[in-house]
C-alpha cells in the first residue's frame, strides 16, 4: 500500500476482443503517482489512451463492470486500494470515495430524474436509507458549488443547456465529497464561452475541498487552467510528464514538440 492518492507502476492496459477480434492494447508500461490534494492533467490526442486510463483509475475494469478495460501488467493502486484485485462485489469501496466524471456526462444523467434526484443518487447508491432532508441540502450545496442556480434542482436535464448538463454531472461527482476526482474531457464539445466557466469552477472546488484529481484534456489552454503538472500521452506511453512550463520548454517527443509550438501561437 501507499499513501499515494493514485499509484501506477508499469501499467498495462487493454479491451478484450469482441466476435473473434484480437485484444487491444490501449496503455503499455506506463508509471505515474498523484500524491493526495494534487491535480495531474493527462493529455493526448484521440487513441492515446487517456480516457482508458482515467476509467481504470475510476475502477471500471473487467473485474468490475462489463466489458471494462482489462489490466493484463503492472500494478495499480487508488487510495490504497489494489484496483487488480477489485471485483464486482467490491467495487463499491472505490466508488464511494472516487468521484467520475466521463465523456460527455451530461447525457448519461437519466432523463426521468430531476436534476436534484441525478445529483443525489449516490448518497442513495451509499445508504437506502439515507435521510431525504439531509440529502436535499447536501444537493443544494454540490449545485450551488458549480454555480448552478437552486432553480435548477427541480427541473429535468432536457431543459437544461449542454454547459448547464455537465455542471450536474460533476456536482454529481462531487456530491459524496471524495478523495479523487477523475474527470474525463469535462468540457469536450462545449461553447468556449461556457468552458471557462466550468473550468474555473471546477478548479475553485478543488482548491476548497482539496481532494486528488486526476483530469484529462485535448487542450493545453485547459490544463493551465486545473493543474501546474501535466503527463503527455501518446499511442498508450507516456511521453512527457513534469511542470507544465518544464515540459512544454524541453520537449523530448514529436508530439510533445507540436503540443509546445500549439501552446506559444496561443499564448
Amino acid at each position: 500500500m501507499t499513501d499515494a492518492a493514485v499509484r501506477a507502476r508499469d501499467l498495462t492496459l487493454r479491451y478484450r476482443g469482441g466476435g473473434g477480434s484480437k485484444p487491444v492494447q490501449a496503455v503499455t508500461g506506463l508509471s505515474l503517482d498523484i500524491a493526495p490534494g494534487e491535480t495531474l492533467a493527462v493529455i493526448g490526442d484521440a487513441g492515446s489512451g487517456k480516457s482508458t486510463l482515467a476509467r481504470a483509475i475510476a475502477g471500471y475494469t473487467s473485474r468490475s463492470v462489463p466489458r471494462g478495460v482489462e489490466i493484463v501488467g503492472g500494478a495499480l493502486e487508488v487510495l490504497g486500494v489494489d484496483v487488480r484485485r477489485l471485483g464486482r462485489h467490491d467495487d463499491d469501496v472505490l466508488a464511494l470515495r472516487v468521484g467520475y466524471v466521463p465523456q460527455d456526462a451530461g447525457l448519461v444523467l437519466d432523463p426521468h430524474l430531476t436534476v436534484g434526484e441525478n445529483v443525489a443518487v449516490p448518497l442513495f447508491q451509499r445508504e437506502r436509507s439515507f435521510s431525504k432532508t439531509l440529502a436535499g441540502g447536501i444537493v443544494a450545496e454540490a449545485i450551488d458549488a458549480m454555480h448552478l442556480t437552486l432553480a435548477t434542482i427541480p427541473k429535468y436535464p432536457h431543459e437544461l443547456s449542454r454547459g448547464q448538463r455537465q455542471r450536474v454531472a460533476i456536482a454529481r461527482a462531487l456530491v459524496l465529497d471524495p478523495d479523487l476526482l477523475v474527470a474525463d474531457e469535462a468540457t469536450a464539445g462545449i461553447d468556449a464561452t461556457v468552458r471557462g466557466t466550468i473550468l474555473g469552477h471546477l478548479a475553485e472546488v478543488q482548491r476548497r475541498r482539496g481532494f486528488a484529481a486526476f483530469i484529462v484534456s485535448s487542450e493545453i489552454g485547459e490544463v493551465r487552467r486545473l493543474s501546474q503538472r501535466l503527463a503527455v500521452l501518446h499511442r498508450g506511453t507516456i511521453v512527457g510528464m513534469g511542470g507544465i512550463d518544464e515540459v512544454l520548454n524541453d520537449p523530448t517527443h514529436a508530439y510533445v514538440q507540436r503540443l509546445a509550438e500549439i501552446s506559444r501561437v496561443r499564448a
